[in-house]
Parts: C-alpha cells; sequence; structure tokens
C-alpha cells in the first residue's frame, strides 16, 4: 500500500481568510480591467459594478470548485492538478459568460435578441486560463520554497539527533558495567533508560508529537543516568503547574535543553547545582523552560544555537509564527524557555 502524499500542492480555499483574498484579488482585477477599457470608452461605474459582479461570480465559484475538489486534486501528479484547476476556471468562466450575455440581453428593453456567442466571451476564458496559470505557477513555487525548507529541517533535525555526545554513551556503558556486579537493579534500570532514550532519538520527530508526560519521562530517564555520574552533584527541581497528559509537542523538544543544562551548567562546577524544569499554562498559552546556574565562564551555551533552532522550527511547523523560543542568560542562571499558543 502507498504512503499518502506528504505534500499539499493546493491551499485550502474554504477557509475564511482564503475567501477574503479571492474576494479582494477579484476586485482588484475588475478596477484593473475597467481602467483599461477606459482608454477605449469614458470610465463609468455602471461598468465597474458589472465587472467586478461577473469576476467575483467567477472567483468565489472557481475557489468553492477547487476547495470540493481538493483532495482528489491533490492525488495527482502537481502539473495535472494544475492543468485541472485551469481547466475548471476555464469552464466557470465559460458558463458565467454565456449566462451574463444572456441576461444582459434579456435586461435590454427594446433591444433586438443577441447572439449567445461572442468574441467577449473568448476574450473572457483567454484572461482567465492566463490568471488560472499564473496562479498555478505562484502555488507550484511556495510548494517547492515549503519543501525545501522541510527537507533541511530533517536534515538539521537528523543532525541534531545523531549528535548523541560520545561521552555520554561511553560514560553510561561504563558506569552500567560497574553497576553489574554491585547493583544488578540499578544496572538493569540503566540499560533500560539508555535504551529508551536512543529508541526516541531513532524516531522521526518532525512529525512526531506526545503529550508532556511522555517526554518528561524521557527527561526523568536522561537524569537518572546522568545521577549515576555527577551522584549528589546533580538535582533536578520538576515544576509542572499544568496536566501534562493534554499538552502536546514534538518529540525530544524538552531532552536536548536538560541534556545542555546538565552538560553546560553542572558539569563545570565542583559543587553541582539545581536544574529547574517548569511548565505551566500562562495567558492562553504553554510556557516551558530549562533553568540551570550559571558556571561564571564560557559554558559553551552559544553553541546550543542549533538545538533551539530546531526546536523552533518544528514547534512554528505546528503553531505557526506564534511560537516563542528565548535564551536568558543571566548574572547566576542561564535559562532555555519556550512557549507557544494552548489548544
Amino acid at each position: 500500500m502507498s504512503e499518502p502524499r506528504t505534500n499539499v500542492f493546493l491551499p485550502n480555499l474554504c477557509t475564511t481568510r482564503a475567501v477574503l483574498v479571492v474576494v479582494v484579488v477579484s476586485e482588484l482585477m475588475a478596477i484593473v480591467i475597467t481602467l483599461v477599457a477606459g482608454y477605449f470608452e469614458p470610465f463609468g461605474i455602471e461598468r465597474l459594478a458589472l465587472t467586478s459582479l461577473f469576476i467575483q461570480w467567477v472567483g468565489l465559484t472557481s475557489a468553492a470548485v477547487v476547495c470540493h475538489l481538493r483532495d482528489r486534486l491533490n492525488r495527482l501528479p502537481s502539473a495535472w492538478s494544475a492543468l485541472a484547476v485551469v481547466g475548471l476556471v476555464v469552464l466557470d468562466t465559460l458558463a458565467f459568460s454565456l449566462l451574463a450575455r444572456w441576461l444582459l440581453g434579456w435586461a435590454a428593453e427594446g433591444a433586438a435578441v443577441r447572439p449567445l456567442w461572442h468574441w467577449d466571451i473568448l476574450s473572457n476564458v483567454l484572461i482567465a486560463a492566463i490568471v488560472a496559470g499564473l496562479i498555478m505557477r505562484y502555488f507550484y513555487v511556495q510548494e517547492q520554497l515549503r519543501l525545501k525548507e522541510r527537507a533541511e529541517l530533517r536534515s538539521r533535525i537528523q543532525a541534531l539527533q545523531s549528535r548523541i555526545r560520545p561521552h555520554f554513551l561511553f560514560n553510561s556503558m561504563n558506569i552500567i558495567a560497574t553497576l553489574v556486579r554491585v547493583d544488578p537493579d540499578a544496572a538493569e534500570q540503566a540499560v533500560e533508560d539508555l535504551s529508551r532514550l536512543f529508541r526516541a532519538s531513532l524516531k522521526d520527530s518532525l512529525e512526531h508529537q506526545v503529550s508532556l508526560a511522555e517526554e518528561l519521562s524521557l527527561c526523568e530517564r536522561y537524569a537518572r543516568i546522568e545521577a549515576l555520574r555527577l551522584g549528589d552533584r546533580l538535582r533536578v527541581d520538576w515544576r509542572v503547574e499544568l496536566d501534562p497528559e493534554t499538552v502536546l509537542l514534538p518529540l525530544l523538544t524538552l531532552q536536548p535543553l536538560l541534556e545542555n543544562a546538565i552538560y553546560h551548567g553542572i558539569q563545570p562546577l565542583a559543587g553541582g547545582g539545581v536544574v529547574t524544569v517548569h511548565a505551566r499554562r500562562e495567558a492562553g498559552r504553554v510556557v516551558i523552560g530549562v533553568r540551570n546556574p550559571h558556571p561564571g565562564c564560557d559554558s559553551g551555551h552559544q553553541g546550543n544555537r542549533m538545538a533551539l533552532d530546531n526546536i523552533r522550527h518544528r514547534l512554528e511547523a505546528l503553531h505557526g509564527a506564534a511560537v516563542r523560543v528565548e535564551s536568558l542568560d543571566e548574572q547566576q542562571h542561564y535559562e532555555v524557555r519556550i512557549s507557544y499558543p494552548s489548544d
């Protein structure tokens, strides 16, 4: 069985915003056509009104037809999908041109019966075909740009996932080897935690969403492994002030932040410190942050930009431009805070 298409060539024209765009663009076209016609005959409000009415009819009904057939059209190759849309717009324009000419002939009092066909109809059809073709070209370019950005984002995420610090793996294996004899239960728990971390890192986290509860569980497993190495130097304060089962976020959003906090904030300090992981709702937004002590030297936090950029891009793919990813470098503490609209 073939996988479903992941790209969407045609946008959703059923939304309020899309309908508004169709209305505005149609009206601008009507104004331009009326102004161009002014080179041959005087400008008239009546002509503008009739032109606007006709173009709005064609624009809105074509958008409605494309909206209704969108799922089927998106299953076609992009070229065939674009050609089908142009054909639908041409047929819609032809139908309304014939209807408009019949209505104008019927409404003209005392006028002779007009023939149904006129060269103006061919002109309308050609204009509709050209405009529809240009719009399909725009949609195609936008889709290619989106796919390119998606491919670049996927490669960055894969690079981030493959960047498992060798020292963490080697230290974990050494600790497990030491615990096998003195504390088999702790060794078994460490092996299970490590396997869960690696299993999560191998998943396609671009689209895979999990609950905050699952992400926190992954973070707890990572913290337990690091606690075997750092001992009492590592303390984690979990401040979760919401129901974690009701919050969704991309897989491996919080764990890299905790990893960076331990690696750059706790490990350089001889006495260790406390890493605070907090999550809450605030003004209709989910706010999640990780806070660690500032070691007072060049902690290498600038090297975390790759992780932060990936987290921001993945959240923006789900929640748009309302996503915020902030790093607060204070005198005593360093904090990374992410927030996005609450569903």
